[in-house]
């Protein structure tokens, strides 16, 4: 039992918790529908185009909306109360998300319907994300940083398990339309939840506007293992994160049935490292985590795309996403333990341009590769260049990989 508990996840935690238990609660149910429209949203697309390239522009469209406003979160999330911001962005997404239905409802869906939406949807997630990552840290103790790390990871990943699992099904079941209303009725249940949550008052001598908005990145880019952690992960979603393709795939290996399957088994991987990351407690050097932990979804990645069958595909997305979530505790405990709160929302900001444009811009990077060398040629080489970026991303930034925890100060 010892050893068990030495390497299980802390679940007590959110037992000595409360606000922490109701804050990932709320955001997980959120979490959940939203990634049901996650798929439901590229496979729509699919179906009215047949186009991988029309798929990827999804992307393109969500990125716009998160580099504009992704910093502007942060300085929101720095100066007005967190929680308050986080209930105005779910109220938003939570309309968006009912003009789908009406849109799935109408005898004629329209593809330009499907590109807002993303992108008013990405917007409402680029308020939303800084607020929820700068207060995360201020509901627990310095010493309990990983295992919170740990727990958000593992539920933020639950739901991205579940929700395209669901999704797949409904999608091949009652349509798209129940598919979004689930995720209508996700967003409604944060909103009551939220709405029970005490959070701490916002950080002393708030600012807003451009200067404070230069402060955030001027510390950003003062701090070379901050920066590095932002860019190791910019790389791997860039090149290494293919989920243009899942519909395409989908269609090789048995059609939409299964497509909920891709886009789970990277979240599921995830879970299951997060169980077991109890002895994440051990490990000191943060920064060189990330990067062999960035090398290896990378290598899994080329796995992926050199696998025949669907049960060997789905099993390297599962080592990937277990890979990708030892780099998510990493990440952010290197985050929670160099910035100061002040200051957690503007970085939080810019941790959310890196975390969700890589993989915006990478879905459009895939889907014209694979439209001009092929489904597998485009993930495969995606992997290789993530591994080689990873790598040399650790030269160029030598204070990333010589990161130790033991030798910093308490913020």
């Amino acid at each position: 039992m010892s050893r068990l508990s030495a390497i299980a996840v802390d679940v007590a935690l959110l037992r000595r918790r409360r606000e922490l238990r109701l804050l990932l609660l709320g955001h997980t149910g959120s979490l959940l529908g939203s990634r049901v429209a996650f798929v439901a949203v590229p496979v729509q697309m699919y179906d009215l185009t047949g186009s991988t390239v029309a798929v990827g522009l999804l992307g393109l469209a969500e990125f716009v909306p998160i580099v504009g406003l992704a910093l502007l979160g942060g300085a929101l999330a720095d100066a007005f109360d967190r929680r308050r911001l986080m209930q105005l962005a779910e109220l938003g997404a939570m309309l968006v998300a009912a003009g789908l239905v009406v849109n799935a409802l109408s005898g004629d869906p329209q593809v330009w319907v499907l590109y807002l939406a993303g992108a008013l949807l990405a917007g409402f997630t680029a308020l939303l994300r800084p607020p929820y990552d700068a207060l995360v840290p201020r509901l627990v103790e310095r010493h309990e940083l990983k295992a919170a790390a740990a727990l958000n990871t593992m539920m933020r990943h639950l739901a991205a398990t579940l929700g395209p699992a669901l999704g797949g099904l409904l999608i091949a079941g009652p349509g798209y339309a129940v598919a979004y209303g689930v995720d209508v009725a996700s967003f409604a249940f944060s909103l009551a939840t939220l709405a029970a949550v005490r959070t701490p008052p916002p950080p002393e001598g708030r600012t807003l506007g451009l200067r404070s908005i230069g402060e955030g990145l001027r510390y950003a880019r003062s701090r070379q293992e901050l920066l590095g952690t932002y860019l190791v992960d910019f790389n791997a979603m860039l090149f290494g994160f293919p989920i243009a393709l899942f519909p395409a795939f989908a269609e090789e290996h048995g059609g939409g049935a299964i497509v909920g399957l891709f886009y789970a088994a990277p979240s599921a991987g995830t879970v299951l490292a997060m169980l077991t990351s109890g002895w994440a407690a051990h490990v000191h050097r943060h920064g060189r985590a990330v990067v062999l932990a960035a090398a290896g979804w990378g290598l899994a990645i080329v796995g992926f795309g050199l696998a025949d069958a669907l049960w060997l595909a789905l099993l390297a997305l599962v080592v990937a996403g277990g890979l990708d979530g030892v780099s998510g505790i990493f990440r952010s405990v290197i985050w929670n333990e160099t910035i100061p709160d002040r200051l957690r929302g503007r970085l939080a900001g810019v941790e959310m341009i890196s975390y969700s444009s890589g993989p915006l811009l990478g879905n459009a990077e895939a889907g014209l590769a694979a439209a001009v060398a092929g489904l597998r040629t485009s993930v495969v080489a995606g992997g290789v260049v993530t591994v080689v970026g990873s790598f040399a991303l650790a030269a160029a930034l030598p204070r990333l990989w010589r990161y130790d925890a033991r030798a910093v100060s308490v913020r």
